[in-house]
């Protein structure tokens, strides 16, 4: 025997939330003062409807910006590999020629601490 009241969910998703609401809307339009959905007091498709294309062009921005985002942030970490190579060649050179005075690389912009590092404790 099949389930007599099945669940119906409401995608978390906000691009598949969209597409959801585009397809009721356009169905509610389609069957207009026959469709069911005229009968909502708050939260109608009148209101809400015409919002949804607008919330849909704003994810289609947001999806394009992350894209970009992600290129920006490759691009960036290329870079960085090299970049961070020259920052450690540096902090090692400098703990050498400072070697009575490692302080001294807080003058670097380094963030010297004196205090030991904090032991690990194994369960």
């Amino acid at each position: 025997m099949g389930n007599t009241k099945p669940r119906v969910d409401v995608p978390r998703n906000p691009a598949e939330e969209l597409k959801l609401a585009t397809k009721i809307f356009a169905k509610h339009q389609e069957l207009g003062t026959a469709s069911p959905l005229n009968v909502l007091q708050s939260h109608t498709w009148a209101t809400n409807g015409p919002t949804v294309a607008t919330a849909q062009a704003l994810q289609t921005e947001a999806e394009e910006l992350q894209r970009k985002l992600n290129q920006t942030y490759e691009k960036r970490d290329l870079l960085l590999d090299e970049i961070d190579e020259s920052v450690k060649a540096s902090r090692d050179a400098l703990l050498g020629i400072y070697r009575d005075n490692p302080m001294a690389l807080g003058e670097w912009g380094f963030d010297v601490h004196d205090s030991p590092k904090a032991s690990v404790k194994k369960a």
